[in-house]
């Protein structure tokens, strides 16, 4: 086809799901959720490491061989330890909570693709639970679902910075979720398609996919082809896992622990593998969105027609580039301060969101200008757009910058007699000894000029 948006041919992958046997299908079921907890229990040692590593420390080094089964002695300690239930929470939701938030995020694994049709006891099947035409918006849902188990486990532990953190975390994760849900449109408006086997096809680069009048037959990469998208994204999805720099809902000098302070036990374990399953499960998407899902990396997957494509392979492909989107996420832990909440949501709303509506316009144009313009006119079309806004970004007028005032300036603007507030634009008030100073210097001032002075 011509234009840009070319919609993928039935994957014979799909139609292997119809003829799994129901004892695979439970195999499949329970390998996924036996690497859900390996990796959790893996993800929690080796941030651990990393950042011990960072900060020139040796971190866990006593459990097992060089500290490796510290977290799975975590993982048995949680469920055995005293639960503690305040008196005002709403016990029914009080316990259903948790249980929302670790079965969404175990639910969102059933449509990520690990590897290509392989062999199992005899019967063809993919290294995959499950997939529809719509795969992506099943994860989307998971992600939406697990906001309510945060605000109501806020909510229903009756006490006021869990309900503080709760309101706090929804609102972010609303906000983000937004921002992720835009920066995909690329890759649907690029792969044709909202099926996540389908979408790791596309980037195999067969041939057969039209991207914008290029036909590639080398492996590309949505995160090469839609680099925009994919910064967004990897910017959202912290955000929508409530890691650090945007860890504002478990702020420790704010509001204790968050969503979860009064939560104990076995609850905070659900809490706690959710956290680290959602990590797994936002890395996991990218994987397949932008990074060629399980496919090898060129040149790789290019020996020997393709060798390290096939078989099990391919499972270790994806979760190398899983542990490398990790590793991005214990990274920014060590390395980034926390944000404020006012910049955070800032950032989100008037800075991701209005990036990504002006991408996405941008490729819808050229869509349009690959199905109607010769192919001299579309480049140069395209590249007229791309000067017109770096032109537009470099003379935008920037902001006014506010002055300041000075201390004596709003010693002399408050009314006599008034309590001191934080200024309005959250800066540090002056101090008691700078007030002071300053009422010293008036002092002086005023009796140097009075009139038993000069005579």
């Amino acid at each position: 086809m011509g234009n840009g948006l070319t919609v993928l041919a039935q994957d014979p992958t799909l139609q292997t799901f119809e003829q799994d046997v129901w004892w695979i299908v439970l195999i499949k079921l329970l390998g996924v959720f036996v690497i859900l907890l390996l990796l959790t229990l893996f993800t929690i040692n080796y941030e651990r490491k990393v950042v011990a590593r960072m900060a020139v420390r040796p971190g866990p080094n006593q459990v097992g061989p060089k500290g490796w089964l510290q977290s799975l002695t975590d993982g048995v300690k949680l469920p055995f330890k005293e639960e503690i239930i305040p008196k005002t929470a709403d016990k029914v939701v009080y316990f259903i909570a948790p249980v929302i938030s670790a079965t969404v995020a175990f639910t969102a694994f059933a449509v990520i693709p690990f590897g290509p049709v392989v062999s199992m006891f005899g019967h063809k099947t993919a290294l995959q639970l499950t997939d529809v035409p719509v795969s992506v918006l099943v994860l989307l849902a998971c992600s939406s679902m697990a906001v309510y188990g945060v605000v109501l486990a806020g909510w229903a532990s009756g006490s006021t910075y869990p309900l503080l953190g709760g309101l706090r975390s929804s609102a972010q994760m609303i906000s983000y979720e937004v921002a992720m849900g835009l920066s995909i449109v690329a890759v649907f408006m690029t792969a044709g398609t909202m099926s996540t086997s389908q979408i790791v096809k596309a980037q195999a680069g067969s041939g057969s996919v039209d991207i914008f009048g290029w036909h590639p037959t080398a492996p590309s990469w949505y995160a090469v082809l839609l680099l925009p998208s994919f910064i967004i994204y990897c910017i959202a999805a912290v955000g929508e896992t409530n890691r650090a720099p945007f860890d504002l809902p478990e702020a420790e000098s704010e509001l204790v622990g968050g969503f979860h302070t009064e939560y104990s036990s076995f609850k905070f374990a659900l809490f706690f593998l959710a956290e680290y399953i959602n990590m797994i499960t936002v890395s996991a998407f990218a994987t397949t969105l932008f990074l060629g899902g399980w496919r090898a990396p060129w040149p790789i997957s290019s020996i020997n027609d393709g060798m390290f494509n096939q078989g099990w392979w391919p499972l270790l492909w994806w979760l190398g580039k899983v542990l490398l989107l990790l590793f991005g996420f214990i990274w920014l832990r060590a390395t980034l301060p926390r944000m404020r909440y006012d910049q955070f949501m800032r950032f989100g709303w008037k800075v991701l969101i209005p990036v990504n509506l002006v991408w996405i316009l941008f490729l819808a144009g050229v869509k349009v200008a690959n199905n109607e313009l010769s192919t001299g006119t579309k480049w140069l079309v395209i590249g007229g757009v791309v000067i017109a806004v770096l032109l537009i970004a470099m003379f935008w007028p920037s902001a006014k910058k506010v002055r300041q005032l000075s201390i004596e300036e709003r010693l002399a603007a408050r009314p006599p007699g008034s309590f001191p507030v934080p200024p309005m634009d959250l800066q540090v008030p002056p101090s008691p000894r700078a007030r002071r100073a300053v009422a010293e210097r008036a002092s002086a001032t005023v009796g140097d000029s009075s009139p038993e002075k000069e005579v």
